[in-house]
């Protein structure tokens, strides 16, 4: 059966990938080398240095775009790499429409980063695509979209933004690393370029930091690879090995993840010192109709905010809880517990993130695949 025509949960584990020409090894090897010997000047057998090209990253590349929809993959150093391969794709004077409340680390990477190049950026409520239009211009290059949003689960409609983006000829990138594929394909929407911090859900396991870009225009491909290959921001092996081990479990920890993150979100809804929560999955929810059509399931990530209208009633919670761990990042095995105004979001200044609701009280949870019972019984002692 060829590769394409795989479904989902095959592709994980086969999309893009055969045994090692070397020896047949079935799980691609650790090509832990930085250069690669020549019999003539320019005779190799498609690897002459690591920074250009290595194995094991071409072997996590094919199946980031297998499990994409896409064509070509690219595996970065961090997310944050792959944000800005992205964006060095513009020069002074272009301008970038993004998604107001976007995770802290893009935030400032184009604000206090980009911008002191001359690239502009706006931060727009995205939930209605139409009032997209206001900010285009001809200086207009990209949609920067991220959905969910990172921590208020905010829901874009991809298919209508890109829809906006092919009237202006506006590139449309997507950050999909709340989501993943299994429960989104951007590209199959109309996106033209999907983003991943694959330190996270990809990943899996908290043990790597790694991010992905997936496309399917050739053209494209050939600009992101150039940037990369001259700035140097790649995947090394053993972190894309990681990854790579990671995809191959991704389709069933969703499932887990997603189970257990609609019982906890349903469990603090219906709590009495709960004062608001976020997840897409929810009726209620804005666009949670438009969460419905574009998104297989509803994932692991929530937030709230506990009743009480100060910081130290959020830190209170965080700090009682046992079997949710405080720390940064989320999409891993075990559950997480953040605060996004001190941590993820630090880098956003106070009345920017209180625009978008991100109030010191928001707790922001990353459910994990424990047993459910457990983690609402761990919720249930912190909050009494």
């Amino acid at each position: 059966m060829a590769m394409k025509q795989l479904k989902f949960n095959s592709k994980t584990i086969h999309g893009g990938q055969q045994p090692d020409k070397a020896y047949g090894a079935v799980m691609t090897p650790i090509y832990q080398t930085s250069t690669f010997a020549q019999t003539t000047p320019g005779g190799h057998q498609g690897f002459a240095y690591s920074r250009s090209a290595n194995p094991t990253r071409t072997a996590l590349e094919n199946a980031l775009a297998s499990i994409e929809n896409g064509v070509y993959g690219l595996a970065y150093a961090s997310g944050l790499a792959a944000i800005d391969g992205v964006i060095k794709l513009f020069a002074p004077g272009d301008e970038v429409v993004c998604t107001g409340d976007i995770y802290g680390g893009s935030y400032r990477l184009f604000k206090r980063v980009f911008e002191k190049y001359g690239i502009i950026f706006h931060f727009v409520d995205m939930q209605s695509p139409e009032g997209l239009r206001q900010y285009i211009n001809a200086n207009t290059k990209m949609f920067w979209v991220e959905t969910p949003t990172n921590p208020m689960m905010n829901i874009v409609d991809i298919k209508a933004v890109a829809k906006i983006a092919k009237e202006h000829k506006v590139l449309l990138a997507v950050d999909n690393t709340f989501a993943t594929p299994y429960l989104q394909q951007p590209l199959d929407l109309g996106a033209d370029i999907v983003m991943h911090s694959a330190t996270k859900y990809l990943g899996g396991h908290s043990d790597v930091v790694a991010g992905a870009v997936v496309v399917k225009d050739k053209a494209l491909a050939d600009q992101l690879y150039f940037i990369q290959n001259a700035s140097g921001a790649v995947c090394g092996p053993m972190d894309s090995f990681l990854v790579l081990r990671g995809i191959k479990t991704l389709h069933v920890r969703m499932q887990r993840h997603c189970e257990n993150g609609k019982a906890i979100a349903n469990y603090l809804a219906q709590h009495p010192k709960i004062d608001k929560v976020y997840w897409p999955g929810f009726e209620n929810h804005p666009n949670h109709k438009v969460a419905k059509e574009q998104m297989k399931g509803f994932g692991g990530m929530i937030s709230f905010i506990p009743k009480g209208n100060e910081m130290k009633d959020a830190i209170q919670i965080i700090e009682k809880l046992k079997l949710f761990t405080l720390a940064e990042s989320l999409g891993g095995v075990e559950s997480l517990v953040g605060h996004p105004a001190s941590m993820s979001h630090a880098g956003i200044p106070k009345e920017e993130r209180e625009k978008s609701g991100v109030l010191d009280t928001l707790i922001r949870l990353s459910v994990g695949i424990e047993d459910q019972e457990d983690l609402i019984a761990d919720l249930q002692q912190a909050l009494k």
